[in-house]
């Protein structure tokens, strides 16, 4: 094996993958070589390759515990002990600080662990033993330390549960229903443009009157407020920080005293603007930007002129204490945001932080502390923003458990965030911003798919404790009973393809898949939300057993969910642990499986080789409505409401959750987003045909969620464990 190949696989990288048609990819030495680099190597020939491999050897041989432990609370802690040989001999004293003060210590005699592996560093020989230390029986952030030769060495502990916190905890046994949406999309005939957290309590109240158990929504991460046109929820700048276009305005206006912000919401021009933003079919992202930020402007100079320029109301406190609580990482997304608004809106037109000048490219430098003292009331605006964005998610939760929802708000946790956004520049240490996540050669990209997303640092989560992981579940939990893992399958590995190269060169990067499925447990149980993992398309051997051993759900898709034969599946053949639904925002909505619409977009767009695959694909959809119709034809309701047939052949399935897409329940034609295009599909901006002040009151919505509620009951409250 050559160093490269050494170095790469130190690193994680796989030295092969297979792609759908099960053709074997050798890992190209440029592409292990790009890869190393943008985690920080030295690569560019074979002498600093060498340097490259002993400085990581000798990194890992002179390090006596690893950064990171992760275990299961009951269980033996697994870790290493690494120690020169001389003295292996000697007694060492161990102890463990928990996060509540207390604490749990011993001694040991390393030559008495087994020996693992050695090596002989500058002439001195090394041991690695295993170091099984009792059991912890607290879950929770806590830190190892050791003592050798009066030579102190810690390490982080995390102890987590052994499963996530599950449908059964929250209902007992029932099988759960619910709705999802995606929020920018909900119409009312108060909204801005775009529909908001108010739009979505009101949304999940009606809904919970049928018998709903809980409302799905898109990722409500944060964009870019100087690029608003940038809509993909599944390219975020942050997966911690919430998009304030969500925000109601009137809310916070009714509230605050603050005659400008009444002036430039009731000036004639504004309010057309405004009616006509809500008027528009797609949703036009740079006027409601446009709108809702210059009002909020307003709201916070009051705010700020009124509130904290005394200190002492409870607004302040609360804003100070939401400042506290929220520590570094607010500091940093505020920071960020109001320099991207300088740099890019400011005149310069720099749209990412790689090409800012060099002093404010690193988050420490002493050009940004300068800036953040010089925009002090505009870092705090973008505080602010988050501040009343989450106050707003908060209640909207709370309103949807008061309605009687035993889960209330499924959210949604992208796979990755942009490069070019808050979280990479934020946290370098952890963040890749070199390489894309995409996907190997398939149908649909021959080439490979590039996805333009960032991945976290296999090495880099491990030596940081997994501070930006744990940080994302909790910032998605925090007002949510469920949450929906975005492409799971990035948990065991992710598909890097270096900055310049085709998708088809790039490679498969291994993470510590074991110890973020027991974080993921621990977030879960902490935060009483219940997990489920988006495991569509290529699925490894035993990755669905190792969710389900932890107490993830699995997400099945009813267009997916066929035999060898093509016919599809009875509901019986559903597995109980898991999400059903018929459809997905990146699929054809029901109706518009049925019209082929999605085909008649790619051939438009010119997707297909020429007609005759045109043809191919509207003869294959054809051969599948006829399997399907198939399998619903025993549903009893498909001939009075045939809109209704796939969601009841899913409710009789055994798994635990069953949701319906807003647009399915409606109807919907078109699909939220096309895969594989950009701006010549409305990816991201289609609204929904009907208000939702009319959504539950038409006869075909109300006969199918009574259907649901019937066939689904929903306990009359919640059993012990749901808050």
């Amino acid at each position: 094996m050559s160093d490269l190949d050494r170095l790469a696989d130190l690193y994680g990288i796989e030295p092969h993958y297979f792609d759908i048609w099960g053709d074997r990819h050798d890992t190209p030495s440029e592409t292990k070589a790009a890869i190393l680099k943008a985690m920080g190597l030295r690569t560019g020939s074979a002498a600093e390759i060498s340097e490259s491999l002993h400085a990581t050897l000798e990194r890992q041989w002179r390090r006596p515990l690893p950064p990171t432990i992760v275990a299961t609370m009951g269980e033996t802690i697994p870790a290493t002990l690494t120690l020169r040989a001389d003295v292996a001999g000697a007694a060492i004293t161990w102890k463990i600080s928990t996060e509540t003060g207390t604490g749990l210590g011993g001694s040991i005699v390393p030559h008495e662990l087994d020996l693992m592996e050695t090596v002989e560093l500058a002439g001195v020989r090394i041991e690695r033993r295993r170091l099984s230390l009792p059991p912890v029986d607290e879950t929770g952030y806590h830190t190892l330390h050791v003592l050798i030769e009066d030579e102190p060495a810690t390490s982080h502990l995390i102890v987590c549960p052994s499963r996530c916190y599950s449908v059964a905890d929250a209902v007992g046994e029932d099988r759960l229903w619910g709705l999802s949406l995606q929020l920018y999309g909900l119409r009312s005939d108060r909204d801005w443009g775009i529909g908001d957290f108010s739009d979505l309590a009101r949304f999940a109240t009606a809904a919970s009157g049928f018998g709903a158990s809980l409302i799905g929504v898109n990722p409500l991460h944060a964009l870019f407020p100087a690029e608003p046109r940038h809509a993909s929820p599944y390219s975020p700048s942050s997966r911690e920080a919430l998009n304030p276009l969500y925000i109601d305005v009137d809310r916070i206006l009714a509230a605050a005293d603050c005659p400008p912000a009444r002036e430039l919401v009731g000036d004639r021009a504004f309010a057309e603007r405004r009616e006509g933003a809500r008027r528009s079919e797609l949703v036009d992202y740079p006027t409601v930007s446009q709108l809702k930020l210059s009002a909020l402007e307003q709201a916070y100079a009051c705010f700020r002129e009124r509130e904290l320029s005394a200190g002492d109301s409870a607004e302040a406190i609360a804003f100070r204490e939401f400042q506290k609580s929220r520590g570094m990482p607010l500091r940093r997304h505020a920071l960020f945001e109001t320099l991207h608004e300088h740099f890019y809106r400011g005149g310069g037109g720099v749209w990412s932080w790689r090409d800012w000048p060099e002093p404010y490219r690193n988050v420490d430098s002493p050009a940004v502390k300068a800036f953040e003292a010089a925009h002090l009331p505009r870092v705090e605006f973008y505080e602010y923003l988050q501040w009343q964005a989450e106050r707003q998610l908060e209640d909207a939760q709370r309103r949807a458990l008061e309605s009687g929802m035993p889960v209330g708000l499924y959210c949604d946790l992208a796979v990755a965030v942009h490069p070019d956004g808050q979280t990479a520049w934020s946290f370098p240490e952890t963040l890749i911003s070199d390489v894309s996540v995409g996907a190997p050669p398939d149908e649909l990209g021959p080439e490979g798919q590039n996805w333009g997303l960032a991945p976290l640092d296999p090495i880099g989560l491990q030596e940081t404790a997994f501070t930006v992981f744990i940080a994302d579940l909790r910032a998605n939990m925090r007002h949510a009973g469920a949450v929906r893992i975005d492409h799971v399958m990035g948990l065991q590995r992710l598909f890097w393809i270096p900055r310049g190269m085709r998708g088809a060169d790039g490679a498969y990067v291994r993470y510590p898949f074991h110890d973020l499925l027991r974080i993921i447990a621990l977030e879960s149980q902490r935060n009483r939300c219940i997990v489920i993992g988006e495991d569509l398309g290529t699925v490894a051997e035993g990755f669905r057993e190792a969710l389900q051993a932890i107490g993830i759900l699995s997400y099945r898709v009813l267009f997916f969910e066929r035999r060898h034969d093509g016919s599809f599946k009875r509901p019986e053949e559903y597995p109980a642990e898991a999400l059903v639904t018929a459809s997905t925002h990146d699929l054809p909505t029901v109706a518009g499986f049925h019209a082929g619409r999605d085909i008649d977009w790619r051939h438009q767009l010119g997707q297909y080789l020429d007609d005759n695959a045109a043809a191919e694909a509207r003869a294959e959809r054809s051969g599948a409505r006829r399997l399907l119709d198939e399998a619903l034809g025993s549903e009893p309701a498909s001939g009075s409401e045939p809109h209704a047939a796939p969601h009841l052949y899913l409710a009789a399935t055994p798994s635990r959750i069953l949701i319906v897409q807003t647009e399915d329940l409606l109807g919907e034609l078109e699909q939220p987003n096309l895969p594989g295009t950009h701006d010549e599909h409305p990816n991201w901006r289609r609204k929904l045909s009907v208000p939702l002040s009319d959504i539950f009151e038409r006869d075909n919505v109300r006969f199918l969620l009574r259907e649901l509620g019937s066939r689904r009951p929903r306990s009359p409250k919640p059993v012990q464990g749901q808050p």
